[in-house]
C-alpha cells in the first residue's frame, strides 16, 4: 500500500517601506501630535485655574493626541520586528484622520466661528494711555491663547494632511509600487 505525503509551503510576504518617508512621517506626526498635547494641556490648565468650564474639544484632542503618540509607539514596535503590515497602517491611520478631521472642524469652530470665538479677542490691543500691569498681564495671557489656539489649528491641519499621505503610502507599499 502506497502512502501519499503533502507537503504545504508557506510563504510569509514581505512588505518594502519607503525608509526616508516612513521616518519622515514618524516624525512629523510626533512632533504634530506632541505639540497638541501640550498646547491643549496648557489650555486645559488655564481654565481650570480661570475656574471656568473646559470645553470638549480640549480633553478630546487631548485624548487624540495621546492616541495617536501610542499607534506611533506601536508601528515602532512593529517595524523593529519587520513586522508592519500595510493594513495596520490603514486601519490605525483612518480611525485617527477621522479624530483629526472632526478636532479640526471643531477648533476651527472656536477660533474662527460665530460671534465669540477666540479670534474676535485676538485683535484687541491694550490702551496706550493708561497702562497698568493687571491690563498688560491680561492682554499677554490673551495674546498667548489666541497664538496656541492658532498653532494648533496648523498642526491639526498638518496631522489630518499626514495621517491622509500614510494611508495612501500603505496603500502603495501593499501595491509593490515603490521603486
Amino acid at each position: 500500500m502506497a502512502t501519499t505525503e503533502i507537503i504545504t509551503v508557506q510563504r510569509r510576504r514581505k512588505y518594502h517601506w519607503p525608509e526616508a518617508q516612513l521616518n519622515f512621517w514618524i516624525f512629523i506626526m510626533l512632533v504634530s501630535s506632541a505639540v497638541l498635547l501640550g498646547i491643549f494641556a496648557y489650555l486645559t490648565a488655564i481654565q481650570n485655574t480661570l475656574r471656568l468650564g473646559i470645553p470638549w474639544i480640549l480633553p478630546y484632542m487631548i485624548t487624540i493626541s495621546t492616541l495617536c503618540i501610542i499607534f506611533i509607539i506601536i508601528l515602532l514596535g512593529l517595524i523593529s520586528q519587520r513586522q508592519l503590515l500595510p493594513g495596520i497602517v490603514v486601519l490605525g491611520s483612518f480611525i485617527l484622520f477621522v479624530l483629526f478631521l472632526t478636532g479640526l472642524i471643531e477648533t476651527s469652530i472656536q477660533l474662527y466661528g460665530p460671534s465669540g470665538a477666540v479670534n474676535s479677542y485676538c485683535g484687541s490691543r491694550p490702551n496706550i494711555e493708561v497702562i497698568d500691569s493687571m491690563q498688560t498681564a491680561v492682554w499677554l495671557a490673551n495674546l498667548g491663547i489666541c497664538t496656541d489656539f492658532r498653532a494648533a489649528f496648523a498642526f491639526e491641519i498638518v496631522g489630518t494632511i499626514f495621517l491622509l499621505w500614510m494611508m495612501v503610502m500603505a496603500y502603495q507599499v501593499n501595491r509593490d509600487d515603490f521603486d
